[in-house]
């Protein structure tokens, strides 16, 4: 039987062709997935480690065990403990280490680096007057403020040389610094694409941490000294808010991060490749059934001449067997290419020198992948084959589906999607929601051949208006309406994901410009690049421009209030209803006038059952207690929310007084004229953005769009997917009805017509896959947008047209595409052999 399943494997090897690349293009998603993350992830993990290659022991304030009456940051290390842990027994050398954000202008004016990290820290050299962390490639180090060190693949990029000039910015104010010296480094936030900017260690403790104080202590072993014993030796003179840990254990922890870090990317990456194999399944179903019902004389034979049902079963999975085996390895194979090819077009600073990495991971699973999906799909239809009594299949070529069992699938179609229906509804949290657009779409499968016909009937009007091949496409899509179900299935799904995913995204979209609008009075809002904190000199600068009329600067400090940690707001009471448009459903800014007055969103509110005129105590972020109290309650929102307090009441418990934002409201509006000279008093600093509602709107527009693009991308696999399903089914359908074709052909049907035919019956399949995918998408983004209502409260169900009527535009280009080489072959027939043909 082995032998028979090979000899129709090569008997048929064109009708198995589509099956092969279907399954191929499923694996090659898989193995490639596979390889590039670990490629990835290995060569990250191997930069992280020559970072830590100068570091045997760090000394880290201990978080754990800091004084938690306070709720700031940790305690930095002082410049005593460091000279302590240069003298320890076994010890070499020790660097001091402070580290936070610095920008860096290129040539042009821009951020360099942007989208990654922009990190600044401090050179600190030893004896030899050299830092072994960073060692120099040109220049000297920098000695005092106003000189910088740049790493060498920032200044390979930018163009920068020893003795440039160029404009820094941290925290807001504008700092010109000369570049006076090149250093290289293997930091990983540098290797992927960030910049690393040195200073001179005062300068570095000045600008990010405290005179004199540090982030951490770099101990350098002694020759014969192990990090464990230095580590040991440590320990002992080390306060109770400090740590030390082994630089090794550093290295591991950073590749076990970076390791999960890629885990994310593999799981989310494998769930579009899962999906492209899902719809994989639907044609490996049906070109085994069409193989089948081809082959019924033969199968019956074989019943005749003594196999049994199993034998005939077993039969099919070994066609299945061989084509998947066939369909994994060229999958493998294609996806190491494809992880091969994407390392060579990853530009150098974004991914780390090492070479392509090839688990066994990607081997076993590409090959179980694909021997797996293609048996399993195949099985169905090998089971009927086996049920098919050898009598009637020598007087049938196909096996009509019984009432029954069109009325056992119909009804557990019903119930599948009444149910999944149900769950996305009333649906609370992701779990539900997730189960119920699963069960939904399985029953819209199921009751597919059912609802072909109706569908596919309400498009003959249009399909009559093109004569005879018309009339005889739409008569085709519904003669086997199981074929057509699948055929249509496997597109269907495609466009399902990729219209709730833009359903959802516009109507976020929608939500944020809803909500700029409404909760904003203020033309501009002024923030650093990335988030960082803003220097509180930007606001007093603002606020001197001529045609301001009102600025408040928003920062944030932790406080602990009734045993937990909430984040109080600073703004200056007097400009704020100026500035934004909040309902209070009690009491007002005006309160903020008062000292210890605070004015809180209706969610915080409620969580600590507050009301006007409530007071609480609260525990700042130096240590110090106080009493505040409730001086209104306002409906917040993702944009304005917490517990708002005047300036005059947070700033003096503040070790170090940081903005987040500030609100600016000019006479003359969001106008580009105001927008260019509040940017020109902070300097032109490229790390300080400028930008009004329009502008937020517009950013989180494009990031919206890149995500959709992102996912789009993704999902095209299961859409290519599709497309050879499509042409598989009609090329196999062409073969099938090639006696058919031969009689039209006889009475006068010319090759244009056969064409035309075969071209409209593929456009109708793909366009039914089409709406009933774009239908499902709109209630899944509905169903999902009920669920991010609650979390977003000015969103609301936007059905983005132009978008939808692209996709189905889509789906008519897959099915013209899909039939044109069915079409052509159809039309190619001999009159007089595909008469004669069984």
């Amino acid at each position: 039987m082995f032998r028979t399943a090979l000899r129709n494997v090569l008997a048929h090897k064109a009708r198995l062709l589509m099956t092969v690349l279907a399954v191929m293009l499923g694996v090659a998603f898989v193995s490639g997935t596979l390889v590039f993350t670990e490629t990835f992830s290995k060569a990250l993990q191997s930069s992280s480690q020559k970072g830590y290659s100068d570091v045997d022991v760090a000394v880290r304030p201990h978080t754990e065990d800091r004084d938690k009456s306070k709720p700031g940051d940790a305690p930095l290390l002082t410049r005593r403990l460091l000279d302590q842990a240069a003298k320890v027994p076994g010890a070499a050398s020790a660097a001091g280490s402070v580290e936070g954000l610095a920008y860096l202008a290129g040539k042009d004016g821009e951020l360099v680096g942007q989208g990654f990290t922009q990190a600044g820290s401090n050179y600190f050299p030893g004896k030899d007057g050299k830092d072994a962390r960073y060692p120099l490639k040109s220049g000297r180090a920098p000695r005092s403020a106003g000189e910088i060190a740049v790493d060498a693949k920032t200044a390979e990029r930018e163009g920068f040389k020893v003795g440039d000039t160029v404009r820094t910015s941290v925290r807001g104010p504008v700092l010109v610094q000369k570049i006076t010296g090149i250093f290289t480094t293997d930091k990983g936030q540098v290797t992927a694409g960030g910049t690393l900017t040195l200073f001179d260690t005062a300068t570095a403790q000045k600008l990010f941490a405290e005179p004199g104080r540090f982030h951490e202590i770099d101990v350098k072993a002694a020759t014969g000294t192990s990090q464990d014993r230095l580590k040991a030796e440590l320990d002992k003179i080390l306060p109770r808010d400090a740590e030390a840990t082994t630089g090794k254990k550093l290295a591991d922890d950073e590749a076990e991060m970076i390791a999960q870090g890629m885990d994310g990317v593999k799981t989310g990456l494998l769930v579009f490749a899962g999906i492209a194999l899902f719809v994989g399944v639907f044609i490996i179903a049906n070109t085994f059934t069409m193989l089948v019902a081809q082959r019924t004389k033969e199968l019956a034979l074989l019943r005749a001449v003594g196999a049994s049902r199993r034998q005939v079963t077993r039969s099919v999975l070994a066609e299945a067997f061989v084509v998947g085996a066939v369909a994994a390895v060229t999958g493998l194979l294609a996806g190491i290419g494809i992880a091969a090819g994407m390392r060579a077009l990853m530009p150098s600073d974004a991914m780390p020198d090492g070479p392509l990495v090839i688990p066994p991971s990607a081997i076993v699973s590409s090959l179980a992948v694909g021997i797996l999906v293609t048996m399993l799909a195949a099985w169905l239809p090998g089971r009927r084959a086996a049920k098919i009594p050898p009598v009637a299949a020598m007087n049938s070529v196909h096996a009509v589906a019984t009432t029954k069992s069109l009325v056992v699938r119909n009804t557990i179609g019903a119930v599948l999607t009444a149910a999944g229906a149900a769950l996305s509804v009333v649906a609370n949290d992701e779990t539900v929601l997730g189960l119920g657009a699963g069960l939904l779409l399985i029953g819209v499968f199921v009751l597919t051949p059912l609802l072909s016909r109706p569908l596919i009937a309400a498009a003959g009007p249009v399909l009559r208006r093109f004569g005879m091949p018309g009339k005889l496409a739409g008569q085709n899509a519904v003669r086997n309406p199981r074929r057509t179900a699948a055929t249509a299935s496997a597109l269907m799904i495609g466009l399902t994901l990729i219209t709730g995913l833009t359903v959802i995204g516009s109507s976020v979209q929608k939500a944020v410009d809803k909500m700029a609008a409404d909760s904003l009075k203020a033309d501009f809002v002024v923030a650093m690049a990335g988030g960082s904190d803003l220097s509180p000199e930007v606001a007093k600068k603002l606020a001197a421009q001529p045609g301001v009329t009102a600025v408040s600067a928003l920062r944030e400090s932790p406080a602990r209030i009734d045993g937990d940690i909430e984040h109080l707001v600073g703004v200056d009471a007097r400009s704020m209803d100026k500035l934004t448009r909040l309902d209070f459903t009690s009491g007002s800014y005006a309160s903020l006038s008062q000292r210890q007055r605070v004015v809180v969103d209706d969610t915080t509110a409620k969580s600590h059952h507050w009301k006007a005129g409530s007071s609480f105590e609260v525990t700042y972020e130096d240590g110090k207690k106080g009493r505040l109290t409730v001086g209104g309650i306002y409906q917040g929102n993702d944009m304005l929310k917490g517990i708002m307090v005047d300036h005059r009441s947070i700033t003096p418990h503040m070790p170090e007084v940081v903005d987040r934002q500030v609100l600016v409201k000019t006479d003359t509006g969001a106008t580009a004229a105001a927008k260019k000279s509040l940017r020109e008093a902070l300097g032109d600093n490229p790390a300080v953005q400028v930008k009004t509602k329009d502008d937020i709107s517009r950013e989180l527009a494009s990031v919206i769009d890149m995500m959709l693009n992102i996912l789009y991308g993704l999902l095209a696999m299961a859409v290519i997917v599709a497309v050879l399903g499509v042409v598989n089914t009609l090329a196999m359908s062409v073969f099938e009805r090639r006696q058919e074709i031969g009689m039209l052909r006889a009475i006068g049907l010319d090759r244009a017509g056969i064409k035309r035919m075969v071209r409209m019956e593929s456009l109708v399949i793909s366009l039914f896959g089409g709406v009933l995918g774009i239908v499902l998408g709109v209630f899944f983004g509905w169903a999902a947008g009920e669920q991010l209502a609650t979390m977003l409260s000015t969103y609301e169900l936007t059905l983005p047209w132009g978008r939808m009527g692209l996709f189905l535009l889509l789906a008519a280009v897959v099915g013209v595409l899909a039939a044109l080489w069915p079409a052509r072959r159809a039309a190619r027939l001999n009159m007089l052999s595909a008469i004669k043909a069984d």
